[in-house]
């Protein structure tokens, strides 16, 4: 599989991290290009401040109340101000509202102004605005606050700008301030891994002013300096999407605030929706305006639900790989469900070959919603999604063959799979460490120190609205204070308050509790809660006050990963104090963060009894738990969040994509052609599936009968023909023949390794195998063969609990029965005539891939299937699907346990076991294949488990580096690897050895180099032993 770095990748957020700013940069040069880096200004146009005016992607951050508006925070208490008289210090011209929400990992622009020593210049007295890159105005905004909502009016300037004649333009480009920031850093840190990317998105401005000169211009420059392309979207179709249906409707339900249904019906019959659904169509318009073929497509966050559909549904990007991200909550069922375009906004997601989530809790909530709304098959990998889908082109024109497809060859595909996944996202490390080292950092360290000293702080960051939790966590500071009187004139919760709407902020109910403290608690020289507007922050100090705090306090009541916490653990290394984190929010999901002073932002005792703990443990506790909360933000980093995300999405569509390949396009196997080159290898390595294509189950009601009385695998052997092709072939020197199989050792596998002991077995697809008895060795000894338990050091204490669960949903599931097996369990749900769709398996070895091998009678697969048995089906799928979630939630991620999908029946069986890592540990050097005493080394084994990674691409067949002396790595001799089976992830791996011929029998979309049908592999096996 190729890698992402070799595709360029396309995010498409709704606001762009850079933005075209009106107005002159400063200093003003109309005859020198401006770069990227300028530093924004904020222009004035008719008079009036234009500058950006949305928020990122959460909430929309507008500008500052009218002054007629009575605002208890319009002026707050600073950190410190310079005395009359004295030179101000230069400051920042990057402040922390230019930041992400989550993470405000941005640099400093001015790291290198003077910074004057700290002396007695400065006292506290008036609050002072420190200069940043919101300037204390009233800006004309794209969305303008009215007295009681967020909701918008159009702004009546004009804005001018020249035309695209190259002559001067009168605007620049800045930083957009209200980008998902936590996303623009985490790919800037993976810029040497991500080297080639390009923007989709908004500027984040008013726009309808821009004349076509301007727009095209801007749209220029943009692409050439930022890799960006920008979508012009009309202000009041952008006002009606943004601020009434993302923000009234999406927000709140993804949330857990139950939205009212006459509001949501409200605004779906009206333009809200529509509005939504035609933003993005822009943004999907866009992107195939500029999509190349290799291109990956990274759609992000809840105002594009709709984005991937969109973009599958259009014959140009329809085959191209699609991710979504949510980088918010994702709500259960039963408040999701309440939204009347629940439908809409889910097959919208859908589109995508990858859906992503923070924690793992939002992704079984969205696989429980699209199983309940949508009735599609869920499973703990992702969704299997109905209706047709178009096959991948192996050439270059894609769209003419899709449109050929779908309009008149109106293909048979059954559906598609959507991967769904949990990607931790971080922060970047190193940059923020950069950062701390910053001298106007150390600065105001040195102050914060002198100001507060005898004191301890409590630092807080968050919007002011009911979400947010803010109001909760002042009520516990001051029953804090209250229940602990002597604290009382020793601690100080200084918050820093985010942007919001107005009508959010009054929601939020946070001015009457902060006033009602300070004015019960507050003395001459001692306030207890100090509110600083993000617009007077600079990043650098914001990392002070990280930096000298006592303990950080996060009191969310919904909230995705709170990136704020892992700065704060980061700026701890020198102090390791605690954190306080609401149980609600992801980041407390994940074990790492276990460590902190968990709390139920509700219960107001808790919290402040947790406030206490936190200020008053020991320096031992204190640095025990920092540890383990700073090895997690070091291990989850932005960084490994990109990569891990785009490696799934280009793996998941590669997976997909080979499923969805038209099987007429992959050549039936050229015996005549194999035969040359297997004759003329040195060596020989055959691989074969023995379900399917050299052994049929027996599926009537007595043989299951018996396999559930005995507890054995079924013991009827292969016939007398299989066993004398596999008895010759094993006996050529020059093979070495190995069968795979799904079956436990006990029955038809037995059998067999008592007939051929010279053919290698496999069974239960890895967690056992029979090395192969090897005679007349150039030591003159013979080397017996036997069976090597691959998961011996496993604990396999989920298998009762395991057997529980299925034992309940058997007795719900007519013809359902358990099959327990050594170190798996396998539960066949559908024991009936066979359907004849063929399910998308994770790794297809426990029911036969055609209907003929599933059922010994010859007429049912030609039976027209009742309406009966399409309900019964349907109901034991359902219960299936239940079953496999149930036990990926209670037990997956507690014993590292995976769940193989199949047509009529499941297994589960430990992590990392599979056939394909039962092959890598034959190719490897001291495998079982090589040396059958070696013993029981398998999973675990550094060196079995990492076979795959070390084979040189291109080296030739089994070749690995130098280093680890490959299974056949001779430059000399001639191998041929030859696979015949229904395993494609075997068959994938496996095309990675330049002479490897692999054959599927699977009857599907493949990426094997031939195709076969099971019933004829019998014939090819005997044709090849008679080559010599």
């Amino acid at each position: 599989m190729s890698s992402f770095r070799n595709h360029r990748i396309i995010i498409a957020s709704l606001f762009l991290p850079t933005t075209a700013a009106l107005g002159e940069s400063s200093p003003p040069t109309p005859d020198q290009h401006v770069t990227p880096d300028s530093e924004p200004a904020v222009p004035q146009v008719g008079g009036v401040g234009v500058g950006p005016l949305f928020s990122r992607a959460i909430t929309p951050q507008l500008a500052s109340p009218q002054s007629d508006i009575p605002n208890p925070f319009t002026r707050f208490v600073n950190i410190a101000s310079p005395r009359p008289g004295t030179t101000p210090r230069s400051a920042s011209t990057h402040n922390l509202a230019s930041s992400n929400s989550n993470n405000e990992s941005s640099s400093d622009s001015n790291s290198s102004s003077q910074i004057p020593s700290l002396d007695r210049s400065f006292t506290l007295i008036r609050p002072r605005k420190f200069q940043t890159t919101h300037q204390d105005v009233q800006h004309s905004a794209r969305l303008q606050r009215k007295q009681s909502r967020s909701s918008s009016r159009r702004p009546t300037s004009v804005v001018r700008g020249s035309n695209s004649d190259g002559g001067y333009q009168p605007w620049h480009i800045s930083p957009n301030t209200h980008c998902n920031g936590g996303l623009k850093n985490a790919v800037d840190s993976a810029k040497g891994r991500v080297p080639r990317r390009l923007w989709v998105g908004t500027l984040g401005s008013s726009t309808d002013g821009f004349g076509s000169g301007m727009r095209m211009a801007i749209d220029k420059r943009m692409r050439d300096m930022c890799e960006s392309v920008p979508v012009w979207i009309p202000d009041g179709e952008f006002e009606s999407c943004y601020d009434e249906f993302c923000h009234q409707v999406l927000w709140p339900c993804l949330h857990y605030a139950v939205p009212d249904a006459p509001k949501t019906k409200y605004f779906y019959e009206s333009a809200s929706f529509k509005q939504y659904r035609s933003v993005n169509q822009r943004f999907a318009d866009v992107i195939v305006e500029n999509y190349h073929e290799g291109d990956i497509i990274w759609v992000n966050d809840y105002h594009l639900m709709l984005l991937p559909g969109l973009l599958r549904s259009h014959p140009k990007t329809a085959l191209a790989p699609i991710g979504f991200f949510l980088h918010v909550a994702f709500p259960s069922s039963e408040i999701f469900r309440c939204l009347s375009v629940r439908d809409s906004l889910l097959k919208g997601v859908l589109g995508a070959d990858l859906v992503g989530f923070q924690t793992a809790n939002y992704a079984r909530h969205f696989r429980q919603t699209v199983s309940r709304i949508l009735a599609y098959e869920s499973l703990p990998k992702g969704i299997q999604v109905e209706g047709p889908v178009a096959p991948v082109s192996t050439g270059g024109e894609a769209e003419k063959e899709w449109r050929e497809s779908a309009e008149g060859k109106k293909t048979k595909e059954k559906g598609r799979f959507v991967d769904v996944g949990v990607f931790a996202m971080g922060i970047d490390v190193h940059s923020l460490r950069e950062k701390k080292r910053n001298p106007e950092v150390q600065y105001w360290v040195q102050l914060l120190r002198q100001r507060y000293a005898g004191m301890k702080l409590i630092v807080g960051r968050d919007k002011l609205d009911e979400i947010q939790g803010v109001r909760h966590k002042i009520e516990a500071f001051e029953h804090f204070l209250k229940a602990n009187p002597e604290f009382q004139g020793k601690v100080v919760l200084i918050q820093v308050a985010l942007q919001t709407t107005e009508s959010n902020e009054l929601a939020g109910g946070v001015s009457d509790v902060v006033a009602r403290i300070n004015s019960a608690f507050s003395t001459l020289t001692y306030q207890p809660v100090v509110f600083l507007h993000v617009q007077e922050v600079t990043f650098s100090q914001y990392l002070a006050l990280l930096t000298v705090a006592d303990a950080f306090m996060v009191t969310s009541l919904r909230e995705g990963m709170a990136l704020r916490t892992h700065e704060y653990v980061e700026c701890q290394e020198e102090r390791k104090r605690a954190l306080i984190l609401s149980e609600f929010t992801g980041t407390y999901s994940y074990s790492g963060f276990r460590s902190c002073f968990a709390v139920n932002p509700y219960d107001t005792r808790g919290t402040a009894k947790a406030i206490y703990q936190a200020l008053t443990m020991s320096d031992e506790e204190a640095a025990s738990r920092w540890q383990d909360l700073h090895n997690h933000v070091v291990t989850q980093t932005a960084q490994a969040f990109v990569t891990s995300f785009l490696t799934r999405c280009l793996r998941a569509h590669t997976e997909h994509a080979s499923l969805s390949i038209d099987p007429s396009l992959v050549p039936p196997l050229d015996l005549p052609r194999l035969i040359p080159k297997y004759r003329h290898s040195t060596t020989r390595l055959v691989f074969v599936d023995f379900e399917g294509c050299l052994w049929v189950r027996d599926m009537s009601k007595s043989a299951m009968i018996e396999v559930v009385g005995t507890g054995r695998g079924p013991m009827v052997g292969p016939s007398e023909a299989t066993m004398q092709v596999l008895e010759k072939l094993a006996g050529d020197p020059k093979n070495e023949i190995w069968v795979l199989s799904g079956l436990p050792v006990k029955g038809a596998l037995e059998r067999l390794a008592q007939r051929v002991p010279s053919v290698g077995i496999v069974a239960e697809n890895g967690c056992f195998v029979k090395t192969r008895e090897i005679g007349n060795r150039t030591n003159g000894q013979s080397n017996g063969a036997r069976w090597i338990n691959m998961v011996a050091n496993l604990d396999f204490a989920w298998k009762g609990p395991c057997i529980e669960i299925l034992n309940y949903f058997t007795e719900r599931t007519p013809g359902s029965f358990v099959e327990e097996r050594a170190t798996s369990i396998v539960w066949r749900f559908w024991t009936g005539p066979p359907d004849s769709t063929v399910s998308i398996d994770d790794d297809p070895t426990i029911t036969t891939p055609t209907t003929t091998t599933n059922d010994t009678s010859p007429t049912t697969a030609t039976v027209t299937s009742s309406q009966s048995h399409y309900s019964d089906r349907s109901w034991a799928r359902r219960q299936a699907a239940e079953a496999q979630n149930h036990i990926f939630d209670s037990l997956g991620e507690r014993y590292g346990l995976r769940i193989v999908p199949g047509q009529n029946s499941f297994l589960v069986l430990p992590n990392n076991i599979s056939r394909s890592t039962a092959v890598g540990t034959i190719l490897h050097p001291g495998g079982p294949a090589c040396s059958p005493l070696g013993g029981g080394a398998g999973v675990g084994d550094a060196d079995y488990d990492g076979y795959w990674s070390s084979v040189t691409i291109g080296g030739g067949a089994g070749r690995t580096s130098s280093s680890t002396g490959g299974r056949v790595s001779s430059a000399v001799d001639s191998t041929l690897v030859l696979a015949i089976g229904g395993d494609e992830k075997l068959l994938r791996r496996l095309n990675e050895l330049d002479d490897a011929e692999t054959v599927s029998t699977s009857r599907r979309g493949t990426d094997a180099k031939w195709k076969l049908d099971p019933r004829e592999v019998l014939g090819v096996l005997e044709a090849l032993a008679q080559v010599r």
